[in-house]
């Protein structure tokens, strides 16, 4: 039976940071799935889990800095699969990674991950996952222990570990998110990923060798100090999510916790970086 779904058409000004605040209060909210566009963002919840106050908690709307209008309405769901398969294209990161869906031809690249991503975040087309890709090629995961967190599709996590990783936890918010890591795991023959369906709050007490964090710049600033605290001696936490606008906040952030800035790389605007304990 098709679930019904209720979609919020958020037009947004300014753009940014405006769809970026608000995509995270409503991820908060409950809201499961969201498509940018041109001018806002439509953002979509299950029936069941609606109610008429649902925007009573996001604080953007009341804000005077951003003009948000909102419209919505009750849609049946259509088939996500066939819609991102209209336009879904293999990504190749370096000439060393390929990110593909099942229909698509195999290659003879060195890595191949098959991602069916439905309606979660993370098939490499963004700017931010395709960086985090290059971070991972670049960079020596052999024999480490690596937390994916804000995982998506686990993209970052099944890469981390075909590049030697032993031992991995990919958590997500998204019960949507988490169903399609452990599916994206399941389809890439993983033997060393554990998915969680949580947030920061699940890290207590536990040490990684790489913390990955590809969530937004609000989330990050905010978790900071949990990332921080699951670092062990010498290691390397990765984050994405944000403009090159941010990246000062975000290093001062980092530095303030005894994280050292070592470089980033930028995409249209966005930026991916890397530090080291």
């Amino acid at each position: 039976m098709s679930q019904i779904y209720i979609e919020y058409d958020f037009k947004v000004n300014p753009l940014q940071p405006g769809t970026e605040i608000l995509i995270a209060e409503l991820g908060y909210a409950g809201f499961e799935s969201f498509v940018e566009n041109e001018v806002g963002v439509k953002a979509y919840i299950q029936k069941d889990e609606w109610h008429e106050n649902v925007l009573n908690d996001i604080q953007i709307l009341s804000s005077s800095e951003f003009n948000i209008e909102v419209n919505f309405s009750e849609i049946e769901q259509v088939n996500w699969n066939a819609e991102w398969e209209k336009n879904f294209d293999s990504i190749e990161v370096d000439g060393k990674c390929i990110v593909r869906a099942p229909f698509h031809p195999q290659t003879n690249l060195e890595y191949e991950i098959i991602i069916e991503p439905k309606m979660s975040f993370g098939t490499g087309h963004h700017e931010t996952t395709y960086m985090m890709l290059q971070h991972i090629l670049e960079n020596d995961f052999k024999g480490k222990t690596v937390l994916d967190m804000g995982c998506g599709t686990a993209v970052l996590a099944i890469l981390a570990e075909m590049s030697g990783a032993t031992k991995l936890d990919a958590i997500d918010i998204d019960p949507w998110c988490f169903e399609n890591s452990e599916e994206n795991v399941e389809r890439n023959n993983c033997n060393h990923i554990s998915v969680e369906l949580g947030e920061a709050s699940l890290l207590t007490g536990r040490k990684y060798d790489v913390v990955i964090a590809n969530i937004n710049r609000n989330i990050l600033l905010n978790d900071m100090e949990i990332y921080r605290s699951c670092l062990s001696k010498g290691g390397s936490l990765y984050l994405s999510g944000f403009y090159h606008e941010d990246l000062p906040l975000i290093i001062d952030c980092c530095n303030k916790l005894g994280l050292t800035f070592v470089d980033n790389k930028e995409r249209h605007n966005w930026i991916a970086a890397k530090f080291f304990v």
